[in-house]
């Protein structure tokens, strides 16, 4: 083939500049969602009615994503079965309900860098619940690049609880592992639904069942008097539920039209960064030379699972 057949990197992806953009952009939002958690619970509110807040302004945009994903999506997309249904409540309570609460909720304890790194450790969870569910064999080079990933976040922790956080460094982790957990079984098992109801449909959808399920958890669980909080966690959630939640799920499955899942992933490390620099220059969190090493440890070996793994189910 000569030179001037050959293609080229931007024949390959002829919007790679702008999906690389979008990319950067949805996981530096996503990743501002911590410091925006962590901002509003100095204003003394709890989880419970956080969550509440940043779910009622974030339904009607979801809502109308659903509706437009519904109508003017191109194919059209088949109607829902009741099927259809049950799987996108359940996807709804595990990928969005669940793991938006227990990511809040432990925000209480631990620091937004320790937050951004264990929900970074999702592409080994994946990995490990396909081994659990379905006897996916894990490589050695996967084993140990998992290995150094949880080493990072382990080191990390280690350091907050030195640093006299203790037992509640210790419920934090343990409740964002668990979101971490939860979003990974979404993965898991959204696929084959993705590919039948579409991926903007299916991700509006969960979304405006989660949605439902923290208002009325709220209902359920508060005094209607706790919806009274201070105006600043009003705004707070209004900007949470626009440009940290509605804004990059958008962004991000764009970037994956243009440049395709892989390559947003991998874009997608820089989240981590920008959520321990935000950290500091906002919470004033501490940047330490632990941090430092735990961050490397953890994205480098998330970008050698998923270099040598296969593609994670649901993406």
């Amino acid at each position: 083939m000569s030179a001037s057949s050959a293609p080229s990197g931007s024949a390959a992806h002829p919007h790679l500049a702008s999906g690389l953009l979008l990319a950067s952009a949805g996981s530096i939002a996503f990743s501002g969602k911590a410091i925006i958690v962590k901002l509003a619970y100095r204003y003394g509110v709890d989880a419970v009615t956080l969550i509440m807040y940043r779910m009622l302004f974030a339904l009607p945009l979801f809502l109308g994503l659903a509706w437009w994903a519904t109508r003017h999506q191109t194919p059209k997309l088949a109607p829902l079965t009741q099927r259809d249904w049950l799987g996108i409540l359940g996807l709804g309570v595990t990928g969005y309900y669940l793991a938006s609460f227990l990511d809040f909720w432990g925000l209480q304890y631990i620091s937004a860098s320790l937050e951004r790194l264990i929900l970074y450790l999702n592409p080994t969870l994946v990995l490990l619940l396909g081994w659990v569910l379905y006897r996916r064999r894990i490589g050695l080079m996967q084993g140990v690049a998992m290995a150094v990933s949880y080493g990072g976040v382990l080191l990390v922790f280690g350091h907050e609880a030195l640093a006299g956080m203790g037992r509640d460094a210790a419920l934090g982790a343990l409740l964002v592992f668990g979101s971490a957990i939860s979003y990974a079984i979404y993965l898991v098992y959204s696929g084959e639904m993705v590919k039948r109801l579409g991926s903007m449909r299916l991700v509006s959808l969960a979304t405006v069942v989660a949605c439902v399920l923290c208002l009325l958890q709220f209902v359920l669980l508060r005094p209607l008097s706790a919806a009274e909080v201070a105006p600043e966690v009003i705004w707070l959630s209004l900007l949470n539920a626009t440009a940290c939640t509605f804004a990059p799920v958008v962004m991000v499955m764009m970037a994956i039209e243009r440049i395709g899942p892989g390559l947003t992933a991998q874009t997608g490390m820089i989240g981590p960064m920008s959520t321990i620099a935000m950290g500091v220059l906002l919470l004033d969190e501490p940047f330490t030379g632990w941090i430092v090493a735990g961050t490397v440890l953890v994205v480098a070996g998330v970008f050698l699972v998923t270099r040598f793994g296969r593609p994670a189910a649901g993406r």
